[in-house]
This record gives C-alpha cells, sequence and structure tokens, in this order.
C-alpha cells in the first residue's frame, strides 16, 4: 500500500488541493522498496490509466532517477484543483493507491508555473 509523506511540513497537499486554480501540476516523488521498482511501475501504470479516462488530466510523464535510484517522479497537470480532487476522491482511485507494494512512500506536491521574464513562461 501507498503510504504519503511530505516534503513541505507547512502546507499539506490535502490543504493545496482545496485551493480552486488551474491549470496545475502535481509533482509526485515515490520511493519505490529495494527491489520492488518494477512492481511501483506496474501499480502507478495502472493508476495513471485510470485517471487519464477522468479527461481533465492533462500531460502526464513519469521519470526514473538513473544509476541505481530507486527514486520515481510523476508530473501530471490537471484542468484545476477541482478536477484533480474529483478523480482522487472516487473509491476506484483509493482501490489503486493500494495496489502498490509495501513500503511505498509518495511525496506529491502540487505547483503552478511561475513566469520568470526571459526565462520561462507562466500559463
Amino acid at each position: 500500500m501507498l503510504k504519503f509523506g511530505h516534503l513541505d511540513e507547512s502546507t499539506d497537499v490535502h490543504d493545496q488541493q482545496k485551493e480552486k486554480v488551474g491549470p496545475v501540476t502535481v509533482i509526485n516523488t515515490i520511493v519505490a522498496p529495494e527491489g520492488k521498482e518494477d512492481e511501483v511501475v506496474a501499480a502507478w501504470t495502472a493508476d495513471a490509466e485510470y485517471l487519464k479516462k477522468s479527461g481533465n488530466l492533462l500531460s502526464v510523464q513519469l521519470y526514473r532517477g538513473i544509476g541505481g535510484s530507486r527514486l520515481f517522479t510523476n508530473v501530471a497537470v490537471w484542468k484545476s484543483t477541482e478536477d484533480l480532487r474529483a478523480a482522487l476522491g472516487t473509491p476506484e482511485f483509493a482501490s489503486f493507491v493500494e495496489g502498490y507494494p509495501a513500503g511505498t512512500v509518495a511525496y506529491p506536491h502540487l505547483y503552478q508555473k511561475v513566469a520568470v521574464e526571459g526565462v520561462c513562461e507562466g500559463e
């Protein structure tokens, strides 16, 4: 089963989901238990396929750490926090959380683009 941790103790991801903004990017770092990396990818694939069916997931990409790393990072862009909350709040999604191998820990956090003149665009 997937457990959740916090990278920023001052900001809970559930509180972030209450904000009414969009688009919103979820960056979720996942730590796989040793030797269970393939099982984590399989579980992530199942829940990502389910979430894509919501129609409000604009893009999703999984990254894997190199050099023997057990870290994965999921970057998902949602139409809005309301759409994200609706998709995550279903009993079906809850069943996917249980599909991860024991000892898997996820560190999700919500973000919005920041415009930095001459470097990167905002929304």
